[in-house]
């Protein structure tokens, strides 16, 4: 049972710049487009230049753009490395609770929460997203790139979310190169690790894969 009563997501990935941003604001979009309230959530980013250019801006605005950027994401730093570094360079003195407390920050609606870097990758200076989703207590959606490398990366994952007893939402494997669909690792990876598996075709639009994962995984928010 996840601390807020409410319904939610946390998206992480297998790695860094597998494509977490764009699904989780596809996602953000359909559910919005639905009637939902979405409270969408990337408490810390690194590598922060322009508000604009965001990975929380992006999330806000295709949550329907209702809250306060700083209240989508609290913690920002310029250097492109991770939240947990940036913090101890800049006595920031981010924590997993803190963190914590941002996500779950407002009433009602859906909550989602995007995670940054890997499901292992130092996110505060005292853990690692593994123990932020831990504290939330929300399915774990796993994105991965669609590219050689993907079945073991993902099973590793999965295996470091399942091993934390939190709940398995699905993987979504994101196309990054266009000859990705020659692999067939969303057929592994459903094979191997019995999961619904979302493909997203390299330049589509993620939210045509997503809708009907949305529909079997998580009814409740139709």
């Amino acid at each position: 049972m996840n601390r807020t009563g409410s319904p939610g997501l946390f998206v992480t990935g297998t790695d860094t710049g597998v494509g977490k941003t764009w699904v989780a604001a596809a996602l953000a979009r359909v559910l919005h487009r639905r009637g939902m309230r979405v409270r969408a959530r990337k408490p810390v980013e690194s590598g922060w230049t322009q508000a604009a250019a965001s990975d929380a801006a992006q999330l806000r605005e295709a949550a329907g753009a209702w809250e306060a950027l700083d209240r989508v994401c609290r913690w920002r730093f310029p250097e492109p490395v991770s939240p947990a570094l940036a913090s101890r360079r800049s006595a920031a003195g981010l924590t997993v609770s803190r963190l914590a407390e941002t996500c779950l920050a407002g009433e009602g609606g859906f909550v989602l929460v995007e995670g940054a870097g890997g499901f292992l990758s130092p996110i505060a200076e005292d853990g690692l997203n593994a123990d932020l989703a831990l504290v939330l207590g929300f399915p774990v959606l796993v994105v991965a790139a669609d590219r050689l490398g993907a079945v073991n990366h993902t099973l590793l994952t999965l295996e470091a979310v399942r091993r934390r007893r939190l709940h398995v939402a699905g993987v979504v494997l994101n196309a990054v190169q266009p000859e990705a669909g020659r692999l067939e690792n969303a057929a592994e990876i459903h094979r191997l690790a019995g999961l619904a598996v979302a493909s997203i075709p390299h330049g589509g639009d993620p939210s045509h894969a997503l809708v009907p994962w949305l529909d079997t995984l998580c009814p409740r928010v139709r």
